[in-house]
């Protein structure tokens, strides 16, 4: 069995293999595949694995994308954050899912899964019938119109439209429209991105998601990566990197 791992972390992609290797000491891994950029390179011919264990935050954007562009060819485990609205997702198109840390237990139960499935995954009708699940779900998802943020002793409901955005620091903070900074109570910019709007919010890095609206400047540079101002923020600049830029012009004028 081929096993091909789609993932950004190199500890967790390296603990991932060891336990894996464990487990299935006669399969080949592959990977880890770090972007989306490649992963669709990887999964565009008929050399297909037989298996796929996908984190859903890559890189350069969401391993989500890769499999929505077309149809589900071969079956997939994904790895999450701790996200209701990514489980439920999941559960419709995927063998299984699996929260981090990755649990050995889990991940033997879902490598039995993969094996009660098998055979559901050479049939073409069966695949078809995931996808158009899976897009249906997509298209039908409802996003997060507010959040609640700590104000001192104080909890303050912030609509999605007021903000500018989402920091992680030391905590996962909010930046508001008026200049406030709001503490959050979630755990990972992974957890909120699942929640938002994707014609709305983007990814800008590891450490911001930003609001379309609520951009004041943008600059390119000359070594391809692009330079974003906020209004009403005190984050600074913010980097969207050479390989997301592309992504980035893309979402700004709404293509």
């Amino acid at each position: 069995m081929r096993i091909l791992i789609l993932e950004d972390e190199p500890l967790v992609a390296e603990s991932l293999t060891r336990i894996l290797q464990r487990l299935e000491p006669e399969a080949v891994i592959e990977g880890p595949v770090t972007n989306v950029k490649d992963a669709r390179s990887k999964l565009s011919g008929d050399n297909l694995p037989d298996l796929i264990l996908a984190d859903i935050q890559l890189a350069d954007g969401i391993s989500l994308d890769v499999f929505t562009e077309g149809n589900i060819k071969c079956p997939i485990i994904f790895t999450t954050a701790y996200n209701e609205y990514a489980i439920r997702a999941f559960k419709v198109n995927s063998i299984d899912y699996l929260l981090k840390p990755i649990d050995k237990k889990e991940l033997r139960a879902a490598l039995d899964k993969y094996y009660l499935l098998q055979s559901k995954f050479t049939n073409n009708q069966y695949l078809e019938q995931l996808g158009s699940l899976f897009g249906n779900f997509q298209n039908s998802k409802k996003y997060k119109e507010r959040f609640t943020v700590n104000a001192g002793r104080n909890v303050v409901l912030v609509p999605a439209a007021e903000v500018v955005c989402f920091c992680k620091e030391e905590v996962i903070c909010l930046h508001h429209t008026e200049g406030r900074k709001f503490i959050t109570d979630f755990r990972s910019l992974d957890e909120i991105e699942e929640l938002l709007d994707p014609a709305q919010f983007f990814r800008a890095n590891r450490q911001f998601i930003i609001r379309l609206d609520a951009i004041a400047s943008m600059r390119s540079e000359e070594s391809g990566k692009i330079i974003v101002k906020m209004h009403g923020s005190s984050c600074g600049e913010i980097v969207i990197s050479k390989e997301k830029a592309a992504q980035f012009r893309k979402w700004v004028e709404g293509a």
